[in-house]
């Protein structure tokens, strides 16, 4: 709706109110009434024309509304509104609001409206319903939510991996030495996952992780094939001939090349057969000698076979080997179909649902970052 979100918040209140000026129409009045409280920005008093029946908006006008912000202060605040008077609404306007905090306003019946576009509103008299969606991912311009560490880059990736992959309690200092990440970014990039309800601490302890969401926030985060990262071919003989002959091939080379995606996924979920072989190429190795070992004939369009350069050995972690042939733990396949294009985001939810039902298949049977259990 807007291009640059404003950094003051009588900025953000006008540009909010605005917005909803146009979407309600002309029809319609919006008036900023005495804001005698402070307790909320601004009071607005919304009626259609020639009707007495109005509805009341008391508005949180914020840079940022993780869903930490919506759980621990907006939710308690509406629930007392409701208390005093049924008919009073509460309305959050900000310049970005994340799929996961809108989830939780639309659950706890608070209004939202974003400078992107993303807005449900609902009101029982005067009847009004407005639900549009904007922008899925943060402008560049947006305010950071209460850090500017973000799930975008190896970096969070390795962190990611860690925190889905091994069971908590965790602490900051532990995860930095497993992940060779420096102590300062983990801290941050851990206030971030706590601010998203992604983890939750006791202290300085993690005591839980939303694993499944955590892997779906860092999915939107990245792109599988984004930046030239990778090289399609034809395997001449069909891809299961083609992982035969990789499971001959010499050591070196077989522990360079890991199978995600589609393929990764048919070992633990029935989906769709086929789809295209994806695999991850070590840094000591060379795409173009390893086509050529294989037999492969490179193409522009209708690759069943793509080479991946592996952006960091940490995709390598707890991965697998099947017939001589390595595969990606299921955290990475499913971060990579998130990540990936056509029916691959399908297939990794697909395949989410089986790690969330068969945990002991997958995830570490015991705490491996060095944290003692929390004594209760």
């Amino acid at each position: 709706m807007v291009e640059s979100p404003p950094t003051r918040e009588t900025d953000l209140l006008e540009q909010g109110v605005q917005a909803l000026h146009a979407l309600l129409g002309p029809g319609w009045q919006v008036t900023q009434r005495p804001n005698k409280s402070k307790v909320f920005d601004a009071v607005l008093e919304v009626r259609a024309e020639g009707d007495s029946t109005f509805t009341q908006l008391l508005v949180e006008a914020t840079p940022a509304a993780p869903p930490r912000f919506v759980v621990e202060r907006l939710v308690p605040r509406v629930q007392l509104l409701r208390e005093v008077n049924h008919y009073t609404n509460l309305l959050v306007i900000a310049p970005w609001i994340s799929s996961q905090a809108r989830e939780l306003l639309r659950r706890n019946g608070i209004a939202y409206l974003d400078l992107t576009g993303n807005i449900d509103i609902r009101v029982a008299r005067p009847a009004i319903v407005i639900r549009t969606v904007g922008a899925e991912k943060a402008p560049r311009s947006a305010p950071r939510e209460t850090s500017r560490t973000t799930l975008a880059g190896l970096k969070a990736g390795r962190l990611v991996r860690l925190l889905a992959d091994v069971p908590p309690p965790h602490r900051a200092t532990d995860l930095h030495r497993i992940s060779k990440l420096s102590l300062p970014y983990v801290s941050r990039l851990l206030n971030t996952l706590e601010d998203q309800l992604l983890i939750r601490r006791k202290g300085r302890i993690i005591t839980d992780v939303d694993w499944a969401q955590l892997l779906r926030a860092r999915a939107r985060e990245t792109s599988l094939l984004a930046h030239g990262s990778y090289q399609g071919f034809l395997a001449p003989n069909g891809v299961p001939a083609l992982l035969q002959q990789i499971s001959q091939l010499p050591t070196e080379c077989v522990d360079g090349l890991s199978v995600t995606g589609s393929y990764t996924v048919q070992r633990f979920v029935q989906v769709a057969v086929g789809g295209q072989l994806m695999l991850y190429v070590g840094p000591w190795l060379n795409i173009d000698d390893v086509a050529d070992e294989l037999g492969l004939l490179p193409v522009a369009e209708g690759a069943d076979v793509l080479l991946l350069n592996e952006p960091d050995p940490f995709v390598r972690r707890q991965s697998d080997f099947v017939d001589g042939v390595q595969y990606v733990a299921p955290s990475q396949a499913a971060l990579d179909c998130l990540a990936g294009p056509g029916r691959m985001p399908a297939e990794g939810e697909a395949l989410l649902d089986f790690m969330e039902t068969y945990p002991e298949q997958w995830r570490d049977s015991g705490n491996d970052v060095g944290v003692p259990p929390i004594q209760h």
